[in-house]
């Protein structure tokens, strides 16, 4: 194995894309942890690193502000990558090892009320092409939970109008079968049928939500459009890339869904990721308790 950090690391990457098949985001996250590691460490290899190093990289990052989630998750990706080197023979010991992560407790992830989806649903101008496909894909992204990195990259073959369901390929390469609901297929059929052919002219695709440079939706230019339409729908929570997929969860677990099939939906391969709703579900169920019960 060579030594220079560059190469460690890019072999780090590929070794958990061909093992894991962890999505570009990810690995380029890790990437990024290690790389102002190795730039920290100056003239020091990666594979000289010591416990030491480990401790005052974090504490100075501590000093400069960074919180106690985003410690964990950069001793996360270092105790990852040099338990990687342990096990190709390049270091006899990982330098991780005894350093204790700090304490975080479980964040709840922001999500809408379904008055407040209803109003981003209905955001959208759907007189026009682009508004009819952006209604389009908030409500698939509302109905299926998808992440918005699946829902751009969806292709023509991968939806099933008669079965109303969509295959996807999610993280680590699995399939699964989401249903869409009626009101999602109605909304996808009619920019399939109409809007999608117009935006794209004479020109030809797979992709099935594109721009009109006839090329697929981005994550980046999606999450703008969520973002605008948020505003004009008077929405003032805090949004992230996630938030229908957390508010599809939390209203499915509001009306009295099961934990594991929301789990199966979500595409989580472990039960305890999905049972942070459980959670948030709890919270709307104590509110509307407090609110609504004569001894509230």
């Amino acid at each position: 194995m060579e030594t220079d950090s560059e190469t460690l690391i890019e072999q780090f990457q590929d070794t958990l894309w061909m093992e894991q098949g962890l999505s570009d985001n990810t690995l380029k996250a890790y990437g990024s942890d290690l790389k102002q590691f190795a730039s920290w460490l100056k003239h020091k290899s990666l594979l000289d690193t010591q416990a030491a190093d480990v401790s005052t990289y974090l504490a100075v990052k501590f000093q400069q502000g960074s919180s106690a989630r985003s410690s964990a998750r950069l001793l996360s990706s270092l105790r990852r990558f040099f338990t990687f080197l342990v096990r190709h023979g390049a270091m006899a010991e990982d330098p991780c090892a005894r350093i204790e992560a700090p304490h975080v407790g479980k964040r709840l992830p922001a999500t809408l009320s379904e008055q407040d989806v209803e109003q981003l649903l209905a955001a959208p101008d759907c007189s026009n092409l682009l508004g009819l496909r952006d209604r389009a894909m908030l409500e698939l992204l509302y109905a299926t939970g998808l992440r918005v990195s699946e829902l751009v990259s969806l292709r023509i073959e991968q939806i099933n109008f008669r079965q109303g369901a969509i295959r996807v390929v999610g993280k680590g390469d699995k399939d699964r079968l989401i249903p869409m609901g009626e009101e999602a297929v109605t909304w996808l059929e009619s920019y399939k049928n109409n809007a999608r052919k117009e935006i794209l002219g004479q020109r030809q695709t797979d992709d099935l939500f594109v721009t009109r440079r006839a090329g697929a939706m981005t994550r980046q230019a999606f999450w703008h459009i969520i973002k605008r339409y948020a505003k004009k729908a008077g929405i003032n929570k805090p949004l992230s890339p996630h938030t229908l997929r957390h508010a599809f969860a939390t209203h499915l677990l509001n009306h009295g869904a099961d934990l594991r099939v929301v789990q199966l939906l979500l595409g989580h391969s472990d039960l305890s990721t999905t049972q942070i709703y459980t959670h948030i579900a709890r919270e709307r169920l104590k509110d509307l308790h407090a609110r609504c019960h004569p001894r509230g």
